[in-house]
C-alpha cells in the first residue's frame, strides 16, 4: 500500500495510507485515523451534517460488525468526523490472493463467506466487498472500510453486496474465480440460514445486468 508523509502545521508529521474522495486515512503512532475531508461544493451546516453521521454511522456498523463475530478493527474513538481506530499491518488480499496455494486460497475464501453471512445474519450490510477491503494479518481475515456502509435485513441488498464481491472476484483474481466463489458460497450457506433466497436474487441480478 501506497505510503506518503503528510506535514501539518503543528510538528505533529503523518504517515497517510489512503487518499480517497470523502476521506483521509493517516497514521498516528499505532493507531489509524479516518478524516473525512470537507467537501466545497456542499453548503457548509449540509457537508458537517453528512461527514458526522457519516462517521457516525460508520462507527455503528463496525461495532455491531465486531459484536457479531466479525473481525473488523477495533474503534477506540470516534470524534465529530474522525474515527480513531486499531491499526491492523498486514497484506490486501487483492494483493495476495492469486498467489496463494490452493489449500490456502481455499482457507481463507471460508473466513470470507463466513464473515459476510455473520453480517448479513445480524442486518449488516457493507456495501463495498471487494478484496481491497479485506486484510490477511496471519491466518485472520480483517474487514475494513464500512463507509458505504448500512442496516438493511432486505434480501435485495444481501443480494447487492454478495454480488459485489463476485464482481470483483471476476475482475481481479479471474483465474480462480470459481474456486473462490464456491468455497465463499459453501462457507455463507452453512452460517446464514436465508442463502437460497440470496442466490435466487443474485441470479435475477446477473440477469437485469445482461440485458439493460
Amino acid at each position: 500500500m501506497r505510503k506518503e508523509r503528510m506535514k501539518q502545521a503543528s510538528p505533529a508529521s503523518f504517515e497517510i495510507v489512503q487518499r480517497g474522495a470523502e476521506a483521509i486515512l493517516y497514521l498516528r503512532g499505532k493507531e489509524l485515523v479516518k478524516e473525512r475531508i470537507k467537501k466545497g461544493y456542499r453548503l457548509p451546516e449540509l457537508d458537517s451534517k453528512i461527514r458526522k453521521q457519516r462517521t457516525k454511522g460508520e462507527a455503528k456498523l463496525m461495532e455491531r460488525s465486531r459484536g457479531s463475530g466479525v473481525t473488523v478493527p477495533s474503534v477506540r474513538t470516534e470524534d465529530e468526523f474522525k474515527l480513531v481506530m486499531e491499526y491492523v499491518k498486514g497484506e490486501r488480499i487483492k494483493d495476495v490472493l492469486n498467489g496463494m496455494a490452493p489449500k490456502e486460497r481455499t482457507n481463507v475464501c471460508g473466513k470470507m463467506g463466513e464473515m459476510i453471512a455473520k453480517l448479513h445474519a445480524n442486518g449488516i450490510i457493507h456495501g463495498d466487498l471487494t478484496t481491497s477491503n479485506m486484510i490477511l494479518k496471519g491466518k485472520e481475515v480483517y474487514l475494513i472500510d464500512f463507509g458505504l456502509g448500512k442496516f438493511s435485513e432486505k434480501v435485495e441488498d444481501q443480494a447487492v453486496d454478495l454480488f459485489l464481491l463476485y464482481e470483483a472476484l471476476k475482475s481481479t483474481h479471474f483465474r480462480s474465480l470459481e474456486e473462490c466463489w464456491k468455497g465463499i458460497l459453501k462457507a455463507y450457506g452453512q452460517n446464514y440460514p436465508n442463502t437460497k433466497e440470496v442466490l435466487k436474487r443474485i441470479e435475477k441480478i446477473k440477469k437485469r445486468r445482461r440485458y439493460r
